[in-house]
This record gives structure tokens, C-alpha cells and sequence, in this order.
């Protein structure tokens, strides 16, 4: 038996419902209306990674589906090269019954107050994959729209290869405003046409996706990585190993390893791994991310929590972006990058990629 304890929580005249989950509630397939969706007109503004992504998916799950996208750009090429209908921004919100915005985190605020608000009507959907912008108040919707979100836990790029291969991305709803009554419907629907109900689907809430996902980019699967498997390359070839076989021990090898944590856990991943690997692993591997890691990790939370971080990305993105591109230049410039081109151009396995920059 699943229970939940609810919250709900007054603001104005809405009525917002707050989901703890003290178990496990699934949505599969099985579980949904999958026809609901397809009564709908949705309008996704954005072609980027989760725009081609959900759009591909929601057109071949028999969608009436349109992009909202800037005219004369790039994405609209690209769409127009995959057979959708385009419109002007504006002209899609006035049509759609549920409005999905899919561009940037930086650009969603900007873009709502000018292109989206004005032509929105009572009644409608507005949805999100990440809460961002509805949780620190970038965008405060009116009271009558309906306030929504499907959070593929995945790369708008894996959303799609997943799907055209029969399978699907794991995926969050959570509802924020709900004047109609069937948001939720509306989301399992929606999510389950692009192929999460496959996979399976999890209610939570805008405040608990906005700040775990944040967390988990910067402390763990992006941030932490990366900057483990950069330290890692470093230390192998300044210590005069050849950067092919660092990068091979500390990058390559690590999908292959987390293919198999994803699969069963870290116990399957230890089950399959050498006796000498799970040694080293359960008594080197608290050195490496011990007690001044995991403070590291909760001032990190403590400034997504407060909203320090969000300021300090939107003001980053407002003023330039002068730090953002630094960074971004340093990193592409890595030792671990060009050593990584080289072999993966070298290799049958390079060859075969997810991301095609000049189509998705």
C-alpha cells in the first residue's frame, strides 16, 4: 500500500497541494490515460536538447504538437527539417492548450513577461522540466493557469534514443497551480508520450526537484565528476603516465562502471568488479571524498536552498556571462579534452553518437 501525506498550502485564493513521499509510487504506462494528451494542442517553445527531444517523442506518439521557436534562427531550420509546424512564439501560446517552455533557465523569465504572458488565457497549462524559474519566483503565473511540470531525469538527447528504442528516461511531474482540476492527469499523460511511462514516473514537488537537481549537477553527476575525473587525469600524468592510459582508467572506463551501479547498485557494481577493485574502492575511496567533500557538498546545498546560487547564475547570465565563458574556454582546453577527441575519433565506438550538433 502507497501513502502519502499531503500539505496543502494557501497562497491567495490558490490552493497548492505539497507531496512528501514516505514510499514509493511508480506510474507506468498501465497507470494512464494515454489518450488524454492527444486531445490537446501543445506548444513547445525551444528546439535545444529537451525541446527536439520531448517534441520528437510527442509527434510520434501521435501528438498535435507545434514549436514556438524565434523566426529565421537555427532551431526553426532544424525543426522545419523534422516536418513540424512553426510559429512565432506568440502565435503558438495563442493556439496551444498546454504552453511547454524548453529554452535555457537564464532566457525563461525574459521570454514569459514579453512573448508568453500577453497571450496566455484562462484555463491553459503552462509546463517546465526543471522548476527553476516557478521556485525562485523568476516567473509568477496568474492565478487561473494551470502550473505544471515533466522532469525527464536525462538529456533531451537520451529522452529521444531512448524512445526510438523502445524504451524510455525515468521521469518527475509535480503540480504548483491546478484551477482545472486534472493537472496531473494532464502530466502522467504527457509524460507518459514521451516515453517515461515506459520507465516509470514519480510525483514530487517544484521545491524538491529545483533543489535536489541543482544539487545533484554540482555536487555529484556533473560537477563532482568532472572535476574527479580532471584531478584524477592530472595526478596519472603529472605523475609521467601517458595521458592515453589516464584517460582510459579515469573517463572511459567510468560509463562502463556506472552502467553497471545503474543497473543494480553499487552492490552489482562490486559484485562484478575484482576483489582488488572493491578493496581499494572501500578503503581509498572515503580519502578521496571524506568529511571536507561532504562539507563542500552542504554549503553547496545551503546556497541552493537560500536562492544564493539562482541569483548568482541569472545575475552571471544577465551581465555578460564573463566568468561563465571563462570557465567554459578552460575546460574545453583541458588536457583530458583533446586527449579524449583523439582516441574516441580512433575508435569504431566515436563514430556512433547521441548528439549530432548540426541536427539535434
Amino acid at each position: 500500500m502507497t501513502i502519502y501525506f499531503l500539505r496543502a498550502k494557501i497562497i491567495g485564493t490558490i490552493r497548492r497541494i505539497e507531496v512528501r513521499m514516505d514510499s514509493l509510487k511508480i506510474y507506468l504506462d498501465k497507470d494512464i490515460n494515454q489518450n488524454l494528451i492527444k486531445s490537446k494542442k501543445i506548444a513547445i517553445i525551444g528546439f535545444g536538447s529537451q525541446g527536439y527531444g520531448q517534441s520528437m517523442n510527442l509527434k510520434d506518439s501521435g501528438c498535435n504538437v507545434v514549436l514556438g521557436l524565434r523566426q529565421g534562427g537555427k532551431s526553426e531550420a532544424k525543426a522545419l527539417n523534422y516536418g513540424f509546424k512553426v510559429m512565432s512564439i506568440e502565435d503558438a501560446v495563442k493556439w496551444a492548450d498546454i504552453v511547454q517552455i524548453l529554452i535555457p533557465d537564464e532566457l525563461q523569465a525574459e521570454v514569459y513577461e514579453k512573448q508568453i504572458k500577453p497571450y496566455m488565457h484562462s484555463g491553459q497549462y503552462l509546463m517546465f522540466s526543471h522548476g527553476f524559474n516557478i521556485h525562485y519566483k523568476k516567473i509568477v503565473p496568474p492565478e487561473d493557469i494551470n502550473v505544471i511540470m515533466v522532469a525527464p531525469k536525462g538529456p533531451g538527447h537520451t529522452v529521444r534514443s531512448q524512445y526510438t528504442e523502445g524504451k524510455g528516461v525515468p521521469s518527475l511531474i509535480a503540480i504548483y497551480q491546478d484551477p482545472s482540476g486534472d493537472s496531473k492527469e494532464i502530466s502522467l499523460s504527457y509524460a507518459s508520450a514521451i516515453g517515461a511511462g515506459r520507465a516509470g514516473i514519480i510525483e514530487t514537488t517544484f521545491k524538491e526537484e529545483t533543489e535536489t537537481d541543482l544539487f545533484g549537477e554540482q555536487a555529484v553527476i556533473c560537477g563532482g565528476v568532472s572535476a574527479l575525473m580532471k584531478a584524477g587525469f592530472e595526478v596519472l600524468t603529472e605523475a609521467g603516465y601517458s595521458p592515453y592510459m589516464a584517460y582510459f582508467e579515469v573517463l572511459h572506463e567510468m560509463k562502463l562502471i556506472i552502467d553497471l551501479v545503474n543497473q543494480g547498485g553499487l552492490a552489482d557494481m562490486r559484485y562484478s568488479i575484482s576483489n582488488t577493485a572493491e578493496y581499494g574502492d572501500m578503503t581509498r575511496g572515503p580519502l578521496v571524498i571524506g568529511e571536507a567533500s561532504k562539507n563542500a557538498m552542504k554549503q553547496i546545498l545551503k546556497d541552493i536552498q537560500s536562492g544564493k546560487f539562482a541569483d548568482e547564475f541569472t545575475n552571471e547570465m544577465s551581465s555578460g556571462c564573463k566568468n561563465f565563458n571563462k570557465l567554459r574556454e578552460e575546460n574545453q582546453t583541458h588536457p583530458i579534452e583533446k586527449i579524449g577527441e583523439e582516441i574516441r575519433s580512433s575508435f569504431v565506438w566515436g563514430q556512433d553518437k547521441i548528439i549530432n550538433r548540426n541536427k539535434n
